[in-house]
């Protein structure tokens, strides 16, 4: 099984390798240098409105560096449920070019902090150029998985990704790890594709490629199971649109409880 994970785990890598240097000798769309598009039917458009820069507002997209938008592989913007304040630090896991965490760090000023974690040399490289090109200076991206992230106990207070849980094959360690760098009191706001209930594991395969995103996601109901036992609460999982039939991108949002609470 870890030989199968970590086999799964180097393609993906090659393939938002390949997207990343795409973006950096300026290829129009970074999606047209991978087999398919993360989080839409196989031979979707930018256009479609399933994945990509596109699903963010024009307020947000002002502004950003081209090559951050460009870059955008995600399946929503987690900015929707992160509902992020002055001074917050901020997690976002899978960072790739950057565009969620020059968001963030817009959002939490000069007295708050964002950071990005991803896997991938050639995309934290672009990021790091993004953050340049953007003037950030609330902004640090690190090198590592989102199953083992490199930070300390309780070092954010939110925790956002978009279209990158569904690419894990160890999602626990995951959800573990968001619920670990969490302060107490602190939230997620997360965009992925997710599965309807009925659908097997069999289901999904069919519909996609795990790293396209679509083998490899969750069922809501074993995503809102899954935040429960890594202890988080208030957990809720909407539907957006469809990427494929029965698979859905969504937004996922939940709570570590505060001190005062009891766990979950």
């Amino acid at each position: 099984m870890a030989r199968t994970g970590n086999a799964t785990r180097e393609q993906v890598r090659a393939r938002y390798a390949a997207a990343a240097t795409a973006v950096t000798r300026g290829d129009s769309d970074a999606s047209a240098s991978v087999d398919a598009d993360c989080c839409g039917p196989a031979g979707a458009a930018p256009t479609d409105e399933v994945f990509g820069a596109s699903l963010y507002g024009t307020d947000d997209r002002l502004g950003l560096p081209v090559e951050a938008l460009t870059a955008s592989l995600g399946c929503g913007n987690p900015m929707v449920v992160a509902d992020l304040h002055e001074g917050e630090k901020v997690l976002d896991l899978g960072s790739g070019g950057g565009i969620d965490v020059l968001l963030s760090a817009r959002r939490v000023g000069p007295r708050g902090y964002a950071y990005g974690v991803d896997m991938t040399d050639e995309m934290l490289e672009l990021a790091n150029a993004n953050k340049a090109r953007a003037g950030a200076t609330n902004v640090e991206f690190l090198r590592g998985t989102i199953e083992d992230v490199p930070l300390p106990d309780g070092a954010v207070d939110v925790v956002i990704s978009n279209c990158v849980i569904n690419l894990s094959t160890d999602k626990p360690a995951v959800l573990g790890e968001m619920h670990r760098v969490l302060a107490p009191g602190g939230r997620i706001g997360i965009a992925d594709v997710v599965a309807e209930d009925h659908l097997t594991p069999a289901d999904r395969a069919e519909r996609g490629s795990f790293i396209g995103c679509i083998a490899g996601a969750l069922s809501r109901r074993e995503y809102l199971d899954g935040l429960a036992a890594a202890g988080f609460v208030d957990a809720e999982v909407s539907f957006i649109h469809e990427a494929a039939p029965g698979m859905h991108s969504a937004l996922i949002r939940a709570r570590k409880p505060a001190p005062e609470e009891p766990p979950a």
